[in-house]
């Protein structure tokens, strides 16, 4: 009779208690940060709630969420700039896009006398650089 009783108490420690462990694909994670998902569409992707995502986060990598989103999405914002500039050796929207955005020039309107002319537009560059501040 001890016997079969040391034998139930066995078993029922090799049972766990709750919900199962949710597994979350590391290398899919960080490919969805890398295309800037954001948190919600990441969640619904593995079908978690965020707080399951904080904690997996800490548990994988000791560090919050926000903290590995900003570490990981940089593969993607590298990866957008390439394809931007080898858009815009044949693009001239986006050669004009890159200009106004990475080198800081901006449209400037030509004044004219009132007519309704077209009006030609000057591409004015301004530095925005700690230099052109002084």
């Amino acid at each position: 009779m001890k016997k079969k009783d040391k034998e139930k108490k066995e078993e029922k420690v090799k049972k766990k208690m709750g919900r199962p462990k949710i597994k979350i694909d590391q290398k899919a994670f960080e490919g969805l940060c890398s295309i800037q998902c954001t948190r919600p569409e990441i969640c619904e992707w593995f079908h978690i709630t965020d707080k399951t995502l904080d904690k997996w986060c800490r548990e994988t990598y000791n560090k919050t969420f926000s903290a590995i989103f900003k570490i990981k999405r940089t593969g993607g914002l590298i990866s957008l700039r390439r394809s931007g500039f080898q858009l815009a050796q044949t693009n001239a929207a986006m050669c004009i896009f890159l200009h106004k955005n990475l080198l800081g020039m901006k449209d400037v309107p030509i004044e004219s006398d009132g007519e309704n002319e077209a009006q030609p537009m000057a591409i004015e560059y301004v530095r925005q650089d700690a230099e052109a501040a002084s």
